[in-house]
């Protein structure tokens, strides 16, 4: 190896360095921890999990809202029920929408061959103490489902696609209310 080969390898060895000592205070100034931790607790997550399970869920008018509310206490509780000394209520309003996805000729008639529900829910969370709204939102999930000839299995696929989107919403405003209860602490 000739002269300026290693000179060349020694600067490019010490730029490198240079480059690692720089980023590591950047590294350690990075502040991602869990959703669910609670660093006063050491380690066991008990900060938003108890802001959580202290939300009252108020009673909704339709089926599909009542699936969306019984998975929703059910994660939020761990299927202990409803808290009896609530901090926080939960009002939610949620529709459906049913759409053909789909249309294939079958036997000279257009039928709807595959469908579409889109459940949304708008929340209000307050908090019961005081009467002020700590998080308001709206989230919408989209499930499909393949339609049938017969009326019935039409009927309860539709039904099926309502469960399974009252299931994803119903995970998706569990993260969304844990999220919004974590900005309110810090």
């Amino acid at each position: 190896m000739s002269s300026p080969e290693k000179s060349m390898r020694g600067k490019l060895r010490h730029l490198t360095i240079a480059a690692v000592l720089s980023a590591i205070p950047l590294v350690a100034a990075c502040t991602v921890q869990p959703l669910y931790y609670n660093p006063s607790s050491g380690g066991v997550a008990t900060g938003v999990t108890a802001e959580l399970q202290s939300i009252s869920i108020k009673p909704v008018e339709t089926r599909y809202g009542q699936e969306l509310r019984n998975h929703l206490i059910f994660l939020l509780n761990g299927g202990s029920g409803q808290p009896a000394d609530a901090r926080y209520s939960l009002a939610l309003r949620v529709t459906s929408v049913d759409r053909s996805a789909a249309v294939v000729q079958r036997a000279r008639e257009n039928e709807p061959t595959a469908g579409t529900v889109t459940l949304t829910a708008n929340y209000v969370l307050t908090e019961n103490a005081t009467g002020d709204v700590a998080a308001t939102g709206r989230r919408q999930i989209t499930s499909s489902y393949d339609v049938p000839r017969q009326e019935f299995a039409a009927l309860r696929a539709e039904r099926d696609a309502e469960n399974r989107a009252a299931r994803e919403l119903a995970e998706l405003l569990k993260l969304v209310l844990a999220q919004e209860l974590t900005g309110r602490a810090g």
